[in-house]
């Protein structure tokens, strides 16, 4: 098990976290601590750079579904950037590809 590690970089569109490790059970309540305390504000874009990111259970995808509903509470937009290939296939096969907006490097979100 690894731990969680959330590195959090401003940039002129909104906040950019970068999330590496285990998002489980375990480091779950963490990351959403992190994300509800981020104050974003209207037409901002939260970009979660996945690309750290080694294992997601269910837990990890309660997490990212209740930071996407904060994000959109703030009317603002969350894209998941550089989400690993099991984590995507994951996400595909129970239709949460269709409800991220999915990019492939938090550099060009």
């Amino acid at each position: 098990m690894s731990p969680l590690d959330i590195t959090r970089r401003d940039t002129a569109t909104g906040p950019v976290l970068h999330v590496a490790g285990d998002l489980d059970y375990t480091h779950a309540p963490g990351f959403r601590d992190r994300v509800q305390q981020l104050t974003l504000t209207a037409g901002q874009c939260l970009v979660l750079d996945l690309s750290g990111l080694e294992f997601c259970d269910s837990s990890g995808i309660t997490a990212l579904l209740a930071a996407r509903q904060h994000v959109r509470a703030a009317d603002a937009v969350i894209i998941l950037a550089a989400v690993p290939s099991n984590l995507m296939r994951t996400l595909t096969l129970v239709g949460l590809d269709q409800v991220f907006t999915i990019v492939p490097s938090a550099d060009k979100p």
